[in-house]
């Protein structure tokens, strides 16, 4: 169990900062070429958050072939876990573009 809350804590961070980091150099590109930085990094943190989710995950279609593989053989556990590794990782992309949104909206 200890492994599994440490790759699903994993997850959410990584989603979490490739959102929140993805924004924020994306307002400093905005800056260099005289655009509105709010603006892009809002629409960054929109377009960049499947990426960050596909991305924690693994970046590659394995975990959707675990799924698969072991709901079809009638083995749970394994597609469980890997259901909630996305859960976690959709819930760090997710709180990612939540806090842009947030800090462009007090600016």
């Amino acid at each position: 169990m200890n492994v599994f809350l440490g790759k699903a804590v994993l997850d959410f961070f990584i989603a979490f900062g490739i959102v929140l980091g993805g924004a924020m150099l994306g307002g400093i590109g905005a800056v260099l070429s005289l655009q509105q930085p709010t603006q892009t990094m809002l629409d960054v943190a929109g377009r960049i958050k499947i990426w960050a989710l596909a991305a924690a995950v693994g970046g590659t279609i394995d975990p959707m072939r675990v799924i698969e593989s072991n709901m079809l053989g009638g083995n749970l556990s394994p597609a469980i876990k890997q259901i909630l590794y996305l859960v976690f990782a959709f819930l760090g992309a997710h709180m990612g573009s939540e806090l842009v949104k947030w800090v462009c909206s007090r600016g």
